[in-house]
C-alpha cells in the first residue's frame, strides 16, 4: 500500500517537533539553532515558515520556506545601471514582486529540505508541493498574492528527484555556479597550499600578502560585534547595494544574532587599520564544510590592500588548519575565486509563475533578464 504523507506548517521554531534536529543532522542550515536566526533577524522583506512532512506520526521530511516581498526593497542593486537592468527591475516589481521559495535565499547550496532515508522521496516531495499550495493560501488570506514559486539550489544528480508531475509546470534553470574549494588531504598548513600553486599564482599570493602589511585581523566576540554594529552594517551595505542584483538586505543586528545563536560555529573576522574596522568576513562551520557568508569592506581601501583576495586566502588557511574538506565560496566574483583554487559546481533551480501565459514564456524572460555569466576559469595549481 502506497504511503500517504501529511504536512504541518510552522511559523515559529518553538512549535517544531522534538525530532526535527535528528533529520537536520546533515546540515546546520536546517537545524533549530540556525532557523532561530531566520526567525529573529531575517531580512525585513522576508517571512519564513518551516515545514514538517509526516508518515502518520513519524517525521519523514523537513523543509524551510521563504516569502520574499520585493515591493519592500528600495533598490535591487546599484552597480549595473543599464536598460536591461531597468527592464528587469520593472518586471520584478510588477509581475514577480511576491516570491515563495522552498530553500534559503541567503545561502548557496541545497538547504531546502531533508528527506529521511526510510521515507519514500517521491511522496515526500508530492506532500511538499501540497504545503506550497497551503502557504500560497496563507499569504493570500493576508492580502499578498504569490506571483512566483521556486526551489533552490540542486546539483544535477538531485534534479531527478523533482521529475514528478507536481513539478512539471516548473521551469528548470541554472544561474551562476557555486564555487567550491577542495582542501587536499596532504595539506596541513597554508604553506602547503602556497607550495601547490604555480609560480604566477604564488606571486599573486605574495603580492596580496605584502599589500596587507600593517592590517590587523581579529576574530570578534559577540560583545565586539555588537559594539561595532553600525560600522559593520555600513561596510556590509556598501558591498550589498553595489551587487548587480539583490532580493533582500540583512537587518542591522543580523551578525550579532548569528553569533549569539551559533556561537563557535559562526566566525566573524574583522580587519583593522590603526584600530579602525575597514572590512570583515564571516564563516559558518557545517560539518566537514566551511561555508563563507557575508562580508563587507571599505571600497577606498579594498584595492589598495587587496582586501578581498586576502580574505579568500585567510578563509583557505583556516580551512586547512582546522582540516575542513571543502570551503563553500558560493556565487559571485567567480574569476577571482577560481584564481585561488575554487572550482565551479553547476547548480539548478525550479520556478513557476502563477500566470499561465507568463509561465509559458518563463524560459524566454529568464534568459533575457539573467543571461549566462561569461567568465574565464583559472587553474592556479601546478598539476
Amino acid at each position: 500500500m502506497k504511503a500517504v504523507y501529511s504536512h504541518t506548517i510552522y511559523s515559529t521554531i518553538n512549535h517544531l517537533p522534538k525530532e526535527w534536529d535528528e533529520l537536520a543532522a546533515s546540515t546546520i542550515f536546517l537545524s533549530k539553532e540556525y532557523l532561530a536566526i531566520l526567525e529573529k533577524s531575517a531580512p525585513i522583506n522576508m517571512s519564513c515558515h518551516f515545514i514538517g512532512i509526516f508518515d502518520k506520526e513519524t517525521l519523514v521530511g523537513i523543509a524551510v520556506s521563504q516569502f520574499i516581498d520585493l515591493n519592500q526593497l528600495e533598490s535591487f542593486g546599484e552597480r549595473d545601471q543599464c536598460i536591461k537592468s531597468s527592464v528587469r527591475n520593472i518586471v520584478f516589481k510588477n509581475f514577480c514582486s511576491h516570491i515563495l521559495l522552498i530553500g534559503n535565499n541567503t545561502l548557496t547550496g541545497q538547504n531546502a529540505f531533508v528527506i529521511s532515508e526510510n521515507a519514500n522521496p517521491t511522496e515526500v516531495l508530492k506532500t511538499l508541493q501540497k504545503a506550497v499550495i497551503a502557504l500560497k493560501a496563507i499569504f493570500k488570506a493576508k492580502g499578498k498574492k504569490v506571483h512566483m514559486c521556486g526551489l533552490k539550489d540542486f546539483c544535477e544528480d538531485k534534479l531527478n528527484l523533482l521529475e514528478i508531475p507536481e513539478f512539471k509546470p516548473y521551469l528548470r534553470f541554472s544561474t551562476q555556479p557555486n564555487m567550491i574549494f577542495t582542501v587536499r588531504d596532504h595539506w596541513k598548513t597554508e604553506e602547503d597550499y602556497v607550495a601547490a600553486l604555480s609560480k604566477k599564482y604564488r606571486d599573486q599570493y605574495k603580492r596580496a600578502r605584502k599589500k596587507a602589511t600593517g592590517l590587523v585581523k581579529k576574530q570578534l566576540s559577540l560583545e565586539e560585534i555588537m559594539a561595532q554594529e553600525d560600522t559593520i552594517y555600513d561596510l556590509y551595505h556598501h558591498v550589498a547595494k553595489n551587487a548587480p542584483f539583490n532580493t533582500f538586505f540583512l537587518p542591522r543586528n543580523h551578525f550579532a544574532v548569528f553569533k549569539e545563536q551559533l556561537q563557535e560555529n559562526f566566525l566573524f573576522y574583522g580587519y583593522f587599520e590603526n584600530d579602525r574596522l575597514i572590512g570583515f568576513n564571516t564563516l559558518i562551520k557545517n560539518g566537514t564544510d566551511l561555508d563563507t557568508y557575508f562580508l563587507g569592506y571599505d571600497d577606498s581601501l579594498q584595492r589598495e590592500k587587496m582586501l578581498y583576495l586576502n580574505m579568500l586566502y585567510d578563509m583557505i588557511g583556516y580551512a586547512i588548519k582546522e582540516q575542513f574538506k571543502t570551503v563553500i565560496f558560493a556565487r559571485t566574483a567567480l574569476e577571482i575565486k577560481s584564481s585561488v583554487g575554487a572550482s565551479p559546481l553547476k547548480m539548478y533551480g525550479l520556478m513557476s509563475h502563477d500566470n499561465t501565459l507568463i509561465n509559458s514564456q518563463l524560459d524566454f524572460f529568464f534568459r533575457y533578464l539573467e543571461p549566462e555569466t561569461v567568465w574565464k576559469e583559472r587553474h592556479p595549481f601546478q598539476d
